[in-house]
């Protein structure tokens, strides 16, 4: 059964927050237990680009638990953490010994696995800048997106981890329970293709510098899709404030405990430059009652600045308000027929004029691409979109 398999992410100060927060998400949709445990001394996480993820356990706490798969997230300095962490040190390579699956993502074949001896004889992958080092441990270096050599399975960057993502479900329940939660997600597979957006009514983004930007999210809000838009933004150096509907710490929709920055009533006395919603059904169906919300919402189409919204967010919330109208827009695949005009649907992502909107999970990085390519062009989009090995 799925629900027999548990899975144990570990995360540190510093972790990358796309790469732990998309392979908890991912693998969760496939029924797996997944235990996010922290190695640092609080089960609040300071992520990469201030991102706060509030861990489940502590290490420490579950080391005599056996898990079916470790994976570990990269990031710097959270690698170091993770690596220099003797309870999980031997907690993994005991796991390894008894011959069960182990993964790791980014920075962190390299620079956990290859000093605990663990890629000695094997093929992997990882950043391509630490590509030498991982060498140096004996590994057998490949530049796939995913690598699997029997029980190791290694991806390369952010960019990369949904499919790793993906490809642990495969391992640990198949190849059928993999498709079944890859096809909602509507991944992106041509990576040799720089990312599109498709365009209408073009106008000329200007905002601040840097542009403050607003994401607010609630309980149920899909993490995944709030973790990439927030940590693509902040890599461009925009303003981001995330803000929350009730309290500051908010569960989104598999279970991915995050920290706000300020609640909605305080967030929206001021103005942003651009204000986007992350999906998930729950959160959008909350969000959509946020009466100051909306109002801001309504400010922004009025007053020509910039508003988006992604998946759920897209239907439940923009064209229930009216803040569709007159607009071209997509959505999630299975809420397009909710859009009263469908004919920009089939786009991953879509900008009119003031607007941006996106489908899924699995165009996030292109949503958050594009919006960096409205608010500070399309240099840096393709430079975040390289480093992110997209």
């Amino acid at each position: 059964m799925a629900t027999s398999r548990k899975v144990l992410v570990p995360i540190a100060d510093g972790t990358e927050p796309m790469e732990a927060v998309i392979i908890a998400d991912v693998l969760r949709r496939a029924g797996a237990i997944v235990t996010i445990a922290s190695a640092s001394a609080s089960l609040t996480v300071l992520a990469r680009f201030d991102v706060k993820i509030v861990a489940d356990v502590f290490v420490s706490d579950i080391v005599d638990t056996s898990f079916d798969l470790i994976a570990i997230p990269g990031g710097i300095p959270g690698v170091e953490n993770l690596r220099d962490c003797k309870v999980l040190e031997g907690l993994v390579k005991k796991h390894v010994e008894e011959g069960r699956l182990y993964a790791a993502v980014c920075a962190a074949p390299a620079v956990v696995l290859g000093p605990w001896g663990l890629v000695n004889g094997l093929k992997a992958t990882c950043f391509p800048s630490l590509m030498e080092k991982l060498a140096s441990y004996g590994a057998t270096t490949v530049e796939s997106r995913v690598q699997v050599d029997g029980k190791l399975v290694t991806s390369r960057a952010p960019g990369t981890t949904m499919e790793f993502a993906v490809a642990l479900i495969e391992q640990l329940l198949g190849k059928v329970k993999a498709e079944h939660v890859a096809g909602p997600l509507v991944m992106r597979y041509n990576h040799d293709d720089e990312h599109t957006f498709k365009e209408f009514n073009l106008v000329q983004w200007t905002c601040d510098n840097p542009p403050k930007i607003l994401v607010p999210i609630t309980y149920g809000s899909e993490e995944m899709e709030t973790v990439i838009i927030i940590d693509i933004l902040r890599r461009a150096k925009a303003n981001v404030v995330v803000t929350a509907a009730i309290r500051e710490e908010v569960t989104g929709l598999h279970g991915v405990n995050l920290v706000a920055d300020t609640l909605i009533k305080e967030a929206v006395q001021l103005s942003y430059d651009l204000v986007v919603l992350p999906g998930g059904d729950n959160g959008a169906a909350s969000l959509t009652n946020e009466y100051y919300l909306v109002k801001l919402l309504e400010k922004q189409r009025d007053s020509n600045k910039y508003y988006g919204a992604i998946c759920a967010s897209v239907t439940t919330i923009f064209e229930r308000h009216g803040l569709l109208k007159g607009k071209k827009a997509t959505a999630y695949p299975l809420k397009c027929n909710m859009l009263l005009d469908q004919s920009a649907a089939e786009n991953r992502v879509v900008v009119d004029g003031n607007l941006i909107t996106s489908k899924s999970p699995g165009t996030g990085i292109e949503f958050a691409l594009a919006i960096v390519e409205k608010l500070f062009g399309r240099q840096l989009a393709l430079d975040i979109a390289k480093a992110l090995v997209f």
